[in-house]
């Protein structure tokens, strides 16, 4: 099976370039969601002013609603296209947000760095995580937060990535994905102690998103990128979502999953 290679990535990047970003999903602002409350975490503080890294940084729409917030927002990726997209969303918001190349295995960061670092989409595209997890804490000031997303294992996502990675015909030819307990583990191994997990069914679901992004790819047409629910099942679905989603069970059923780490030590 093919290893994912900056290569890769570039190709996604330029062809999303070509297609317009605004055909790329994000994260719906989940990861700003919970980075967001983190002040909330006893001894963390306001997060104005707080050093922050995201490892990965795809189209940096995330860093710049944190450098919104007020806080120092550099990104770290390995591939040009991801470098200029964080360039151009920053310009066009008018905020700093300062792009850095480099890899993510052997940061050129000093130990102790950041108040926060995250990174969605990337973890699983490495078949050892504790290197990269390690690095991470490594550059994490004492005290900081290290936030994680990746794909779930119990979804139809997980099956349809894999029948797609055994053909070669995977977009970033080779990726893993975890439980929520077996990302909680190596949060632990790496060096953390975990201080809250998360998941996130993704509104439309992940079918509706690849039947978008295949019409687009073969007859250059755009269906709605957010369709109304159907009724009553918009009202019942958001309904059964509150109350199922507040249960651990929960994070065994969403296509991605998140946990949060604190490394030990008292924040400067």
């Amino acid at each position: 099976m093919r290893e994912s290679t900056p290569r890769h990535w570039q190709d996604f990047w330029e062809e999303a370039d070509r297609h317009g970003l605004e055909d790329v999903y994000d994260n719906d602002g989940r990861l700003v969601r919970e980075i967001a409350a983190l002040p909330q975490v006893e001894g963390f503080g306001d997060l104005a002013g707080k050093r922050v890294l995201e490892v990965g940084a795809g189209t940096g729409r995330d860093a710049v609603a944190l450098a919104r917030a007020g806080a120092e927002v550099l990104t770290l990726d390995y591939v040009a296209g991801s470098l200029l997209l964080t360039r151009q969303a920053s310009s066009e918001a008018e905020v700093t947000v300062s792009p850095v190349c480099g890899d993510g295995l052997a940061m050129p960061f000093a130990d102790g760095t950041f108040d926060v670092i995250f990174h969605q989409g990337l973890l699983e595209h490495f078949r050892d995580p504790m290197p990269l997890l390690r690095e991470n804490v490594r550059v994490l000031k004492p005290g900081g937060m290290l936030v994680v997303d990746v794909p779930q294992t119990f979804h139809y996502y997980t099956v349809g990535k894999q029948v797609l990675i055994r053909l070669g015909k995977w977009f970033a030819g080779w990726e893993t994905q975890f439980t929520v307990a077996e990302l909680e583990h190596l949060m632990r191994q790496a060096g953390t102690t975990v201080v809250r997990s998360y998941g996130d069914w993704m509104v439309p679901g992940l079918w509706y998103r690849a039947l978008r992004k295949v019409v687009l790819r073969r007859t250059g047409r755009r269906l709605t990128k957010y369709p109304e629910p159907i009724w009553p099942f918009g009202a019942l679905g958001r309904a059964w979502r509150r109350s199922f989603g507040t249960t651990r069970l929960s994070l065994y059923t969403t296509p991605t999953i998140g946990v949060i780490g604190r490394k030990a030590g008292r924040p400067a």
